[in-house]
């Protein structure tokens, strides 16, 4: 009967051993906007990001992308990284600023020299600084920055050369006093709406235009409702690569640099695909058939003198002269 006992108990090691390691796996959620398609700079990153992690723990982290929405709009997505029933994140610099305002220095206008400069900056010692404060206000760490496009303004009425030709224009900003005092200081009138209702906002002509990177117009059809698109390259905007702090802090050395690795190659994809599009923008819009204006450096120079001033002192009152401070110290810092 002795043999049988041993056994039986070596059998139940064994079948409880997988439940074991069930039990100690863990669940990164990483929610994103994008469609959940592989042409889309954020889905392809986001199936680089869970290939490696899986792999690179030995599987002790389960990767699983919620894609276009599905955890929840941009408030929900932001309140859940920060009570951890969201692990992690890639989202636009609105949505951010739903927690923590100071993100919104990234929406001053004509900060870069293109875009290698402005990965030099995400990629300097400011971003470390800037992450650290966000982890101490929100309890959410800011791991990386990627491209959410270059964005330019489009319409549906007539080409637009100088801020001259967008007095009277109404224009869709995103829920951002950042983007809404720009779009005052050129001369227009700017109308916040919702991303998920804009497509339905142009068909219908609530607005005239508005102003997105060539990425988002593509992702939502924007260019089968306007015309006209003006490579002014007003704001360089942002994907933030967040997580929660404590679920990061809860991972062992190994996990904590697989997701960190990860990350890196995720943001690498990210960048590269997004800039592609955006230094292709005239080949790749006018075959969609926008009528795509190229601005001279003269007619950009008034653009950035007009909307940059009053963007910055916005930022200095609203956010802190330091923040923007830190900032364009960084910019100095990396130029070439």
């Amino acid at each position: 009967m002795k043999w049988r006992t041993v056994v039986l108990v070596a059998l139940a090691v064994l079948v409880a051993l997988p439940v074991a390691a069930l039990a100690q796996q863990k669940v990164l959620k990483y929610a994103h906007f994008q469609p959940a398609r592989p042409d889309q700079p954020k889905h392809a990153a986001a199936l680089a990001f869970k290939d490696y992690v899986e792999k690179a723990t030995n599987g002790s982290i389960k990767v699983e992308i919620l894609p276009a929405g599905q955890f929840g709009n941009d408030a929900d997505t932001m309140t859940g990284l920060r009570l951890g029933t969201l692990e992690m994140a890639v989202a636009h610099d609105g949505a951010i600023a739903t927690v923590y305002k100071p993100i919104g220095v990234l929406g001053i206008p004509f900060l870069y020299e293109n875009h290698e400069h402005a990965w030099r900056v995400y990629d300097s010692p400011w971003l470390q600084g800037f992450s650290d404060d966000m982890i101490k206000k929100t309890g959410i760490r800011l791991m990386s920055l990627a491209d959410n496009g270059v964005r330019h303004f489009t319409n549906s009425k007539k080409p637009i050369h100088t801020p001259d030709d967008m007095k009277g224009m109404k224009i869709r900003v995103m829920p951002s006093p950042v983007f809404q005092t720009l779009v005052t200081a050129l001369g227009a009138s700017p109308s916040a709406i919702p991303w998920a209702e804009l497509p339905t906002a142009l068909q219908q002509k609530v607005v005239d235009g508005e102003e997105n990177g060539v990425t988002n117009i593509i992702a939502a059809s924007l260019y089968q409702y306007q015309k006209y698109i003006t490579l002014d390259g007003h704001v360089w905007s942002i994907h933030g690569y967040t997580i929660n702090e404590k679920f990061y802090q809860s991972l062992t050395p190994v996990e904590r640099k697989a997701v960190d690795e990860a990350t890196k190659i995720a943001t690498g994809i990210h960048r590269k695909m997004t800039s592609d599009q955006d230094k292709n923008a005239k080949e790749i819009l006018t075959k969609l058939g926008m009528e795509v204006t190229e601005i001279t450096p003269a007619q950009l120079a008034q653009f950035r003198n007009l909307a940059q001033p009053p963007v910055k002192a916005w930022a200095e009152k609203e956010i802190g002269k330091e923040y923007v401070d830190n900032l364009f110290k960084a910019i100095e810092a990396t130029k070439k």
